[in-house]
């Protein structure tokens, strides 16, 4: 099978030249699934493509190599590599929901809790939490900036950041939101120990206990975590696995109800993938501006695109209703627990209190060592390897998905990140599946963790940012044989 960065560590996978054939492995199967090259269809031979991609014949041909043993292509004696055939043949997407459109406590949110002290265990195939494993990160270039931190800002390090945060990081991020079209000033940036606090922050800042908060349908489970904790209601509105949030259902509830604030995920959303097209965003822009709504973006994901754009905010559409929220966990390091936020004035000033009065600073040494990390200008480059291999391993997780699983079984198609939403048959229970599982040391998120009301009985989410193995693709073959079994 494709072991694209297996056996080598994440700095190595940047920083080697052996990332020569992985990149042009994953920009080969990126043409395949666009259709550049359909199946059956024999790829130019190896010395066009070395020339195409300014590479020697011998990475051409470790990339084809790798591409052959993940199932993509196949050799033929004196011909050259073919796109197999039935690679390429997408599942069907899972069906647009439709929640129950009436607000409700959020309940159950502990059973997250219970399955993540689970997954602990050694020898876990963690296909439940969306955490990238080492080898998509950038350890080694941390390990650097946390090194020098020591030795050269140890009295900084060692005093409270108060918010907003170091200038020097905040300058960094605001050089960032300028790339996704949202031109702030540095000192507008507040920093936050990783999005799950700036989600909570941004959601103290407009709500009371008992308020209504719409959101979509399935959502990011934490967003729910954070409701349930502070006697919030939620309203989960129809969403879209390709297009996103029902506008003319979200306007239809703001007439029915007294909706404080609508939390979206409108970048790579999770656990959906989908990106929400400009024009979308600007008629939510506009909705937004019309009842004066307050939109929660959460834009965790949104350097991620599959493709290499980086898709606007919606912040820069309407900064006056939008309270942005984002962190460094899915692409430089959860550990650091650095998140950061953009607030309209009127909220700003309660953040920053109700963020003194929870935990009084983010920790300063994390916020020093990813000023450091952002300054030697290799996290672009970081980004555009990694975005390739997300592509990659969602197409083997979900060619390995469509092999293995039922006949019937439904799976997502993300443009970005690195999640799949699967859809099983109606009768499964995935929180049934869920357990017997963790008996194979093998996890994953069943579906009504994705829903205020518990829907989504019948699907899960994984994570394919694991480096893929003979192990992976086992366990994929043991959930897929469960399903049978409990269908």
């Amino acid at each position: 099978m494709l072991h694209i960065c297996t056996a080598f560590s994440a700095a190595n996978c940047i920083e080697d030249t052996m990332t020569l054939y992985q990149n042009i492995a994953a920009t080969l199967s990126d043409h395949i699934e666009q259709g550049t090259y359909r199946p059956g269809q024999r790829l130019p031979g190896v010395r066009a493509l070395s020339q195409q991609f300014g590479v020697s014949v011998s990475t051409v041909v470790q990339a084809q190599r790798a591409l052959e043993n993940a199932g993509v292509l196949e050799a033929r004696p004196r011909s050259g590599y073919y796109v197999r055939p039935q690679v390429w043949q997408r599942s069907e997407l899972p069906e647009a929901s439709r929640p129950l459109q009436q607000p409700m406590p959020v309940t159950g949110q502990e059973l997250s809790l219970h399955l993540a002290n689970a997954v602990n265990q050694p020898g876990m195939i963690r296909l439940g939490a969306a955490v990238p494993h080492n080898d998509f990160l950038p350890v080694r270039a941390v390990q650097r900036s946390l090194s020098k931190v020591a030795r050269n800002q140890s009295a900084q390090a060692t005093h409270y950041a108060f918010p907003p945060g170091l200038p020097q990081l905040q300058q960094h991020i605001a050089r960032r939101m300028a790339l996704a079209g949202s031109r702030v000033n540095a000192d507008e940036i507040i920093i936050t120990n990783g999005g799950h606090e700036a989600l909570t922050l941004a959601l103290r800042a407009v709500a009371q206990p008992g308020d209504v908060i719409a959101l979509e349908s399935p959502t990011f489970y934490g967003l729910l975590q954070v409701i349930e904790s502070m006697g919030l209601k939620a309203l989960e509105i129809p969403t879209d696995p390709q297009t996103g949030i029902s506008l003319p259902a979200l306007e239809m509830a703001l007439e029915q109800w007294p909706i404080k604030a609508c939390v979206l995920i409108p970048n790579f959303h999770n656990p959906l993938g989908f990106v929400m097209d400009d024009a979308h965003k600007r008629r939510l822009a506009a909705l937004a501006n019309k009842h004066q709504l307050v939109l929660i973006e959460d834009d965790v994901y949104g350097d991620l695109g599959h493709n290499g754009e980086r898709p606007g905010c919606l912040q820069g559409l309407n900064p006056g209703q939008v309270i942005h929220c984002t962190s460094f966990s899915k692409t430089v390091s959860p550990g650091l627990r650095l998140g950061w936020m953009l607030v309209p004035d009127r909220f700003r000033q309660q953040v920053e209190y109700h963020k003194y009065v929870t935990n009084l600073a983010t920790n300063s040494i994390s916020q020093l060592v990813m000023a450091d990390y952002l300054e030697h200008g290799h996290h672009d480059r970081y980004l555009r390897q990694t975005r390739d291999r997300y592509a990659v391993q969602v197409s083997l997780f979900a060619r390995a998905i469509r092999k293995y699983f039922p006949e019937g079984t439904r799976v997502s198609q993300p443009q970005g990140s690195f999640v799949l939403w699967v859809e099983l048959a109606p009768t499964l229970d995935a929180l049934t599946l869920t357990h017997r599982l963790l008996e194979h040391k093998i996890s994953i998120a069943p579906g009504r963790l994705f829903s205020a009301n518990q829907k989504y009985h019948n699907c899960i989410r994984l994570n394919c940012a694991q480096p893929w193995s003979t192990a992976v693709e086992k366990a994929l073959m043991t959930i897929g044989r469960l399903c049978g079994n409990m269908g």
